[in-house]
C-alpha cells in the first residue's frame, strides 16, 4: 500500500516540474514563486517538523537548528569556494562569456546542490509513508496525504533550482527523475527498516538551512534583478501562502 501511495507523489513531483518547464518565458515569475515556495516550506513544513522529531540540545540549543546554520553555511562555502576557482581561471581567460562569470557558477553548483538535498527530502518524504504505514493505515494514509500535497513544490523547485545559471536543461530534469523516483524507493525502504527521528530531525533542518540559502541569496535576487517587481512579489507571496494552506490543510 505504501509503495502504491508513493506513486502519487512521483507523479505530483513530475507535474511540479513540468510546470517549472513550461513557463519559462515567465522566468521571473516561476523563480519569484519557486523562492516564495522555499520559504514556506522551510517556516511552515521542515522546521517545525524537525524541531518535533528531536529534543535533543546540544549546548542548550535544539539539533535541528544547528543542522540549520550548518546548510545555510555549507551552501555559501560551497559558492565561494566555486566562485573563488572559477575567479582564478579569468584571469587567464580574459575573453570568457559573461553568462559563465564566477557568480554564475557558483550559483549553478548551489542550485545543483540544493536540487539534490530536495532528492534526498524527498527519499526522506517516501520514508515516513513507509514508516507511517508500519504503525497503521490511518497514520500512513494522513502521512502520505502531507507528502503527495507538497511534492508538486518540490518538483517545481528542484527543477527551477537545478537550471539556475545554466543553458543545458539535462541536469535539471535527471534530478527532476530521481527526486520523482525518491519517494518509491523511500517508501521501499521504509517498510522494511526503521530511521530513528534523532537521526531525521537535525537533517530537515539542515535541508532547511540550504533551502533558505538559495532561496534569499540566489533564487529571489535573480527573480527581481529585471523584471518588474510587483508581480514578483506577488508571485513569492502566492507560494508562501499556497505552502501555509497546505501545512494548515495537512496538519
Amino acid at each position: 500500500m505504501a509503495v502504491l501511495v508513493s506513486v502519487l507523489a512521483f507523479v505530483m513531483t513530475l507535474a511540479g516540474g513540468l510546470a517549472a518547464m513550461r513557463v519559462r518565458d515567465r522566468r521571473h515569475l516561476v523563480l519569484g514563486l519557486a523562492g516564495g515556495l522555499m520559504l514556506g516550506v522551510v517556516a511552515f513544513d521542515l522546521i517545525p517538523e524537525s524541531l518535533e522529531m528531536t529534543r535533543h540540545r546540544p549546548l542548550g540549543v535544539p539539533a535541528p537548528m544547528i543542522g540549520f546554520a550548518a546548510g545555510f553555511v555549507l551552501l555559501h562555502v560551497v559558492e565561494q569556494a566555486v566562485a573563488i576557482h572559477r575567479a582564478h581561471e579569468e584571469e587567464y581567460a580574459p575573453h570568457a562569456h559573461a553568462g559563465h562569470g564566477a557568480g554564475a557558477a557558483g550559483a549553478g553548483a548551489g542550485g545543483l546542490l540544493a536540487a539534490s538535498a530536495l532528492v534526498l527530502h524527498s527519499l526522506v518524504d517516501g520514508l515516513s509513508i513507509g514508516l507511517g504505514f508500519q504503525s497503521g493505515t490511518d497514520v500512513g494514509i494522513f502521512v502520505a496525504l502531507a507528502v503527495v500535497t507538497h511534492d508538486f513544490a518540490d518538483g517545481f523547485n528542484t527543477f527551477t533550482a537545478a537550471s539556475l545559471h545554466r543553458a543545458d536543461r539535462r541536469p535539471a530534469v535527471l534530478l527532476l527523475l530521481a527526486d520523482a523516483a525518491a519517494p518509491i524507493a523511500g517508501a521501499a525502504l521504509g517498510m522494511l527498516a526503521t530511521v530513528p527521528d534523532a537521526v531525521l530531525g537535525p537533517y530537515l533542518g539542515t535541508f532547511g538551512g540550504v533551502l533558505l540559502y538559495l532561496a534569499a541569496a540566489e533564487i529571489l535576487p535573480e527573480a527581481h534583478s529585471v523584471h518588474p517587481r510587483v508581480m514578483t512579489l506577488c508571485a513569492t507571496g502566492a507560494g508562501l501562502v499556497a505552502v501555509l494552506l497546505i501545512a494548515g490543510l495537512a496538519g
